[in-house]
């Protein structure tokens, strides 16, 4: 479900593009499909539809880049890896998980170690993604080469950004031996094809956009404007996840809150208003700047959002 950590930045979104006169697109990241539940999708659509935001396109308004669902987008994933492999920029990782802890020789940040660049095979057979593609149940999963040059970006948010991908995650898979294509690999081939220029998403997949923007160089492509909100956390200083089943959108629509608290709140957690007074998105727009939002997460104490009757 929605829960009022993704309401706000979905705000956030909304408010961007509508301040500018964009389109805003409804995209339904299904991937893992036995992890999906179903009927999640239309019940987070009438959620944020009931908080007052509305799409250009998306799975219910259709438009000219549908499919909207990524499960339904996989000849484009596919389409996308056949043109890296044919520039010579993926290769095929038999390693497991395991392999890899065992030869990382030290802990990188709490994380998994950068994948090597020793590790990269010395050289490829002309044929072996289509061989690999034939397989019934491929052998291995695919990675991608990345450039041993630092990357940098603007953050509408945080600023300037460089990263050197190389060294802080190395090269990374964008389909699994399982068959899933990876996040990574998803958003950007769908961003550019539908010609998304404005991608605005949570604080947390801030450390993703140097890889992105790299497979969106080796598409051909051009990078979006990117604004990456931070998170609202709960009283714990934990992000919000399934656990804080009483902060989502309908747990808070069943308490008796009004769409107009919750939209005021949020728009006062990312500061665009003084006091978390009740309004509604629109008429938020021409408040929408982002040299109002701030960098620091917003902590939410317990009982903080609005309820029934709540001022």
């Amino acid at each position: 479900m929605i829960h009022a950590g993704n309401a706000r930045t979905a705000l956030a979104a909304w408010l961007s593009v509508r301040s500018r006169g964009g389109t805003f697109v409804w995209r339904v990241e299904d991937l893992d499909r036995p992890r999906v539940v179903p009927g999640l999708a239309a019940a987070q659509m009438e959620d944020l539809a009931w908080l007052g935001l509305d799409w250009d396109e998306g799975p219910d308004a259709g438009g000219p880049h549908a499919p909207y669902a990524q499960s339904e987008r996989s000849g484009f994933y596919e389409a996308a890896l056949r043109r890296l492999a044919t520039a010579g920029r993926l290769f095929p990782c038999r390693l497991s998980r395991r392999d890899l802890q065992a030869i990382a020789s030290a802990p990188h940040g709490g994380e998994e170690a950068p994948y090597p660049a020793s590790l990269r095979p010395g050289s490829l057979d002309p044929d072996w993604f289509e061989r690999l593609c034939s397989l019934a149940r491929p052998d291995a999963a695919i990675r991608f080469r990345v450039d041993d040059r630092p990357v940098s970006f603007t953050d509408r948010v945080f600023g300037p950004v460089t990263e050197r991908v190389d060294q802080a995650v190395g090269d990374f898979v964008l389909k699994r031996r399982d068959g899933l294509y990876a996040y990574q690999l998803a958003v950007v081939v769908d961003d550019l094809a539908m010609g998304i220029d404005d991608v605005v998403r949570g604080e947390d997949l801030l450390a993703s956009t140097a890889r992105q923007i790299q497979l969106i160089a080796a598409l051909g492509g051009a990078p979006p404007a990117y604004a990456h909100v931070p998170l609202m956390v709960n009283a714990r200083g934990e992000k919000l996840s399934k656990r804080d089943q009483g902060l989502t959108l309908r747990s808070l629509r069943e308490a008796g809150a009004s769409p107009e608290r919750i939209t005021g709140y949020l728009a006062h957690s990312l500061g665009l208003l003084d006091r978390p007074e009740p309004c509604q998105p629109a008429d938020l727009v021409p408040l929408f700047a982002w040299e109002k939002i701030g960098r620091a997460d917003w902590a939410l104490p317990e009982g903080a959002m609005p309820s029934a009757g709540s001022p």
